[in-house]
């Protein structure tokens, strides 16, 4: 059975970090190009960072130089280090693992605020 399971949400000042983990299972972890995405209340489901085997790394404008994705293969898990966090970053981010179909975690919250 294929899981993604997040992890590392929770409450942080504006300014601060959170690291997010995503351990993936049931799958070919290197086939798959991998990322998170988040949604806020109100809002539509938005790419936030995703990342292939090859290491191409895409970002979503709004995250650019405060975000960095990562993976680790044989750990089978991808990392979202959030940086310099705002109060809109406040979301719940979602795993997602992607080759000729996707797959979705349950999603973390993240909330930013004093």
């Amino acid at each position: 059975q294929v899981q993604l399971v997040e992890s590392g949400g929770g409450l942080v000042q504006p300014g601060g970090s959170l690291r997010l983990s995503c351990a993936a299972s049931g799958i070919i972890f290197s086939a798959y190009t991998m990322g998170w995405y988040r949604q806020a209340p109100g809002n539509q489901r938005e790419m936030v960072a995703t990342i292939t085997n090859g290491d191409h790394q895409e970002y979503a404008e709004s995250v650019k130089g405060r975000f960095t994705i990562s993976r680790d293969n044989a750990k089978k898990t991808v990392y979202l280090q959030m940086n310099s966090l705002k109060p809109e970053d406040t979301a719940v981010y979602y795993c997602n693992g992607r080759n000729l179909r996707a797959f979705w975690g349950q999603g973390t919250q993240v909330t930013v605020s004093s």
